[in-house]
């Protein structure tokens, strides 16, 4: 039998369409349109979202863990409850991001995360799909490392970064690097050549040597604004091109906490609906009590929505979907366009929109509702409705 939603409108990634009729058979997308008629399929289930705009599930490039667990245990009860909470939020597939450690605890775990990306996800589990790993750390700066364990970094280097790709078996598909360091031009063409897309961030690096890593390759920018070098008007330094390079993707982590709403503002007028691209940089904290939790391998208080060490800020609490009214009530942008932050952008930006982002007949029936403020109403993976999980 086949399932069939409905709603006030749908978002495709590239136009809105009225009263849509989308039919899901054997949990992906069997034909979308539009309900001229006032007919709808008969014998199939209906899930009608009155009101609400349909688009695709959410993509998040950056999260590090939650529901009490971190992607760096790479086991499956860690990375199963991890799944089911992001899917109850609207995020239907996801990056596992790690974060600086020992080198071999790095290369453990991205042993593990690599043989659980080999398994093929069970449907029955409504689960945010794992669709690579976005390595940050450990080749980012001192100067700029937030809470990333200076005795851990490491210098850009090939034969490392090929240890690290290796123990993944290929499934690197994002890593963050500081593009002042030596050798971070060649690693990042490196990097490259072998399919990993690179990011800016956690960095002091001028404008000149900024521009140098994204010659090498470099794509994107690692959470625009934070841990990295101020913007001066002598030297604009890394923040000044990641807001001025037209071709440049650029993360931002939008829970008024980060980054102030004002800023938020320039960053989305600078960056547009073609490049924008929200991320959560979510612990294990997320959807937890206030408390102690991991990050990697080290402790983070977190109390009062935010998650610190040290008085540094430990990655974030937020969920996409909440990302995503922020960024409305933050900007006034259109709803249309927001979307494309969460779904069409970072799929362009990882190579995965064949996968994530869009909403093509033949692709996973992976769907959120949202009303006009972006609020979710509905999460959809495979054509189910995933039960909210807090």
């Amino acid at each position: 039998m086949r399932t069939v939603l409905t709603a006030e409108k749908l978002w495709n990634g590239i136009s809105l369409i009225d009263h849509p009729v989308v039919e899901i058979e054997d949990g992906r997308i069997a034909s979308v349109s539009s309900r001229t008629d006032g007919k709808l399929p008969a014998h199939a289930v209906v899930l009608d979202y009155s009101g609400a705009t349909l688009a695709a599930a959410f993509l998040d490039v950056h999260i590090h863990g939650a529901a009490g667990h971190d992607v760096m245990e790479a086991t499956p009860q860690a990375l199963n409850t991890i799944g089911r909470f992001l899917a109850s939020h609207g995020t239907g597939s996801y990056l596992a991001t790690t974060v600086t450690a020992p080198l071999d605890v790095t290369l453990r775990s991205l042993s593990g995360l690599a043989r659980l990306l080999a398994k093929a996800p069970n449907p029955a589990d409504l689960e945010a799909t794992r669709m690579g790993i976005h390595l940050e750390g450990p080749f980012v700066s001192h100067a700029k490392r937030g809470v990333h364990p200076p005795e851990y970094l490491l210098a850009p280097d090939t034969g490392v970064f090929d240890r690290l790709y290796e123990a993944a078996e290929g499934h690197v598909r994002l890593m963050t690097l500081a593009p002042e360091l030596p050798g971070a031009a060649e690693l990042a063409a490196h990097a490259t050549a072998r399919g990993v897309r690179v990011s800016v961030g956690h960095s002091n690096a001028t404008a000149a040597e900024t521009r140098a890593a994204i010659a090498a390759g470099a794509v994107s920018a690692t959470h625009t604004f934070n841990a990295m070098r101020a913007l001066d008007h002598h030297e604009p330094g890394i923040l000044g091109v990641v807001l001025t390079c037209d071709s440049l993707f650029a993360e931002l982590i939008c829970d008024g906490i980060h980054t102030d709403p004002e800023l938020v503002k320039l960053w989305w007028r600078a960056k547009g609906p073609k490049r924008a691209i929200l991320v959560t940089d979510a612990m294990s904290a997320t959807g937890m009590p206030d408390g102690e939790y991991q990050l990697g391998g080290f402790t983070v208080q977190v109390a009062d929505g935010k998650a610190s060490m040290g008085g540094v800020l430990a990655g974030s609490l937020l969920t996409l979907d909440r990302a995503l009214t922020k960024f409305l009530a933050f900007t006034g942008a259109p709803l249309e366009q927001a979307l494309q932050l969460l779904t069409a952008n970072p799929a362009a930006m990882t190579g995965l929109g064949d996968r994530a982002g869009s909403l093509a007949v033949g692709q996973p029936a992976n769907f959120v509702a949202v009303d006009g403020q972006g609020a979710l109403v509905a999460s959809v993976l495979g054509g189910k409705e995933v039960s909210a999980m807090r």
